[in-house]
């Protein structure tokens, strides 16, 4: 399908056309490209893609149903320019009709009222309506200040923190979460970069927004040939850099934000990199004695600060359930709540507005300081070994929860907090700056018939949970690393005419100075003895996940089944995927499939807090002494434990998808 400038161009070219050119600034502006001005035409690419998947059962026991009903459409163009140029472009939009068709798990009837736990059994009733708790307004001390107005949040369109994932264990913590579309039910409702706040369209089009990501890509290259021989290739405009060498961790391969909403970790990255405005430019030095070549890459990344999309409360993937967490906090600062077992670990307890929970989430605005800088150098020896050496600086992707040491009330006497406090269940979202060194390799291992991938990286900045520390969370190094090998292999009962591609990762986080205290341990830095169980980081101080893929080439290469399992060791969770593509022609292809969880959560429970909480002597271990004595549950920090698979354990989806290029 041919495009040709006489017909009215898409608006993402004069888009384009204005950002390269600020991007460029005075340096190189007198070489860049007049899109208008080339009579050759463009290559244009329509593709069509039908995405349905169905659930079973959730941690309730009730069947999910229609968990995807994606309907893209994508453009892809091309068009030599110029003097040289290149523009390359992609346009994706996308409707999901499952918020209508399967309106009461994910659209306007979505949720209900809930019952949460009251283990003490005090008030007559080991299990309340939300609402209802027995420490509240009326049942507390003299001069309490819960305050908690059912009428600003209502027991409906609700469910319990968590039972998406685990069972509801009488003893645990828990409260209630909003799960409909923030246009029919605006409680929790925050802006975490792009996802937390969106209404029932927004969900169901995601790229119509104004970050304007139906423009998946738009940016003009160049190879500029230099006087010394060199050259210097210039990318610039909205676009993703991949850096890295291996597949779906992501260790080097961060300057772009991931899309976790559109099918939690089963899509292609690929698809679910969300591009950004970017500036990149690379010196081709060639060969040398020692080098069959050298390249020298610098990115700048100038766009405003994005972090990844972890999926909206009531929205078919959210990643880890993070989203049902942040809705949930956010609501309880905002209307108050109720917690199930909170007061002296048992009675069910009404908080009312700015006691716990999310207050505000600090997105850094545009500025020089807070775009994002990296440079890689990348070469190949003349024995044949590829590598590289990466460096960067950027705001983390993943959100950090820093908890408030001023701001919230004491419920249990009245009392403002205008002293600093510590160990409060109340907490502001930030994104620390992040400092990034790192590397890559890949070599033919020829005594085994097989390619060999290595990459690995140190993060300085990064934040973890830690209910050890006074503000419940600490900053640590970070080592990650990556194994993978993959081998073409004769498996005469699959294709004696064709190798099976066989391929085998290993992924491996460390975190330095990890902070964990067994039970009875004096934990640092307050001294105190905890004495009801660990406390410290939920996340492993070492982390180990192993994937295999095994493909198959059939009928000529048009049938290719294969099958991908994941293990995570530490949380002994595993995730298996089958899946046949079916080239029907050239341009239509068809893929059933499925991705199915299974293992325990059992030991996933972790410290909740309950007991950090410094309002002695209902819920602290001390007067005004925080300091977590290890009451553990599921929520809210046990999903740093079971990890994406864990959380996703009853999320067992089967799927159709079905691919048309026009």
């Amino acid at each position: 399908m041919k495009w040709y400038p006489n017909k009215k161009p898409p608006t993402a070219r004069l888009h384009v056309a204005v950002v390269t050119a600020a991007l460029a600034g005075p340096a190189i502006a007198g070489s860049l490209p007049d899109l208008g001005g080339d009579t050759r035409p463009w290559d244009v690419d329509v593709y069509y893609e039908n995405h349905t998947a169905h659930r079973g059962k959730d941690a309730t026991g009730k069947t999910v149903g229609l968990a995807k009903f994606r309907n893209t459409m994508q453009v892809e163009a091309d068009k030599r320019l110029a003097d040289g140029w290149g523009f390359h472009g992609v346009l994706r939009g996308t409707w999901d009709g499952v918020y209508r068709m399967n309106k009461g798990e994910f659209g306007e009837d979505a949720g209900g009222p809930i019952m949460l736990n009251n283990v003490s059994g005090a008030g007559g009733s080991t299990s309340v309506a939300h609402g209802a708790g027995v420490v509240n307004n009326a049942s507390g001390p003299p001069g309490n200040a819960f305050g908690f107005d059912i009428n600003a949040n209502p027991n409906d369109g609700m469910r319990v923190l968590g039972d998406r994932w685990h069972s509801i264990v009488p003893g645990d913590v828990a409260f209630g979460v909003p799960v409909r579309p923030c246009d029919e039910d605006k409680r929790g409702c925050r802006d975490f970069g792009g996802y937390g706040d969106l209404s029932l369209s927004e969900l169901e089009m995601p790229e119509f927004n104004d970050r304007l990501d139906f423009i998946r890509e738009a940016y003009v290259k160049k190879n500029i040939s230099l006087d010394n021989g060199n050259n210097l290739f210039l990318k610039l405009g909205k676009q993703q850099v991949v850096w890295g060498r291996t597949d779906l961790f992501r260790v080097l391969d961060v300057i772009n934000p991931v899309d976790y909403s559109r099918n939690n970790i089963y899509d292609e990255l690929q698809d679910i990199r969300i591009p950004m405005w970017i500036a990149q430019a690379e010196y081709r030095m060639g060969p040398s004695e020692s080098m069959q070549d050298r390249n020298l890459q610098i990115v700048w990344n100038v766009d405003k600060f994005r972090p990844n999309n972890l999926g909206q409360c009531g929205s078919p993937n959210a990643i880890l359930d993070a989203g049902c967490f942040f809705r949930g906090m956010a609501n309880l600062w905002d209307n108050g709540g109720t917690v199930a077992n909170f007061a002296n670990g048992t009675i069910a307890t009404d908080f009312g507005p700015h006691q716990i929970g999310i207050r505000d989430v600090d997105l850094p605005d545009w500025s020089l300081s807070n775009t994002q800088l990296g440079v890689k150098f990348e070469g190949v020896t003349q024995g044949g070994l590829s590598f590289s050496l990466n460096a960067l600086t950027y705001r983390s992707q993943l959100p950090s929860l820093r908890g408030l040491v001023t701001g919230p009330t004491n419920p249990f006497t009245g009392a403002p907090k205008t002293a600093a406090e510590t160990n409060l269940i109340a907490f502001d979202v930030h994104y620390p700056r992040v400092n990034l060194i790192g590397g890559s390799m890949d070599f033919e291992a020829e005594s085994i018939g097989a390619a060999v991938r290595l990459e690995g990286a140190f993060t300085q900045g990064e934040e973890f949970p830690n209910t050890a520390r006074e503000r419940l969370y600490s900053e640590n190094n970070v080592f990650r690393g990556v194994v993978g090998i993959d081998r073409p292999t004769f498996i005469p009962w699959i294709n004696p005419r064709r190798t099976t591609l066989i391929s085998a990762q290993l992924f491996w986080q460390h975190i330095f100075d990890h902070e964990y205290y067994k039970k009875g341990s004096r934990v640092a830095p307050s001294g105190a003895v905890n004495t009801l169980g660990p406390v410290g980081m939920p996340d492993w101080e070492d982390n180990f996940i192993g994937t295999v893929l095994i493909k198959a080439f059939l009928m000529n290469d048009r049938l290719s089944p294969e099958l991908i399992i994941a293990r995570d060791f530490r949380s002994r969770t595993h995730a298996i995927a089958p899946k046949v593509e079916w080239s029907v022609t050239d341009n239509l292809k068809l893929v059933v499939g499925a991705n199915f969880k299974g293992g325990s959560n059992s030991r996933n429970r972790f410290d909740d807090c309950r007991s950090c909480n410094p309002y002695a002597p209902y819920t602290g271990t001390a007067a005004d002494v925080g300091y977590s004595a290890g009451l553990a549950s599921y929520e809210p920090l046990g999903r740093f434990r079971a990890g994406p698979i864990g959380v996703s354990m009853y999320e067992d989806d089967i799927f159709f998808m079905m691919r048309y290029k026009f």
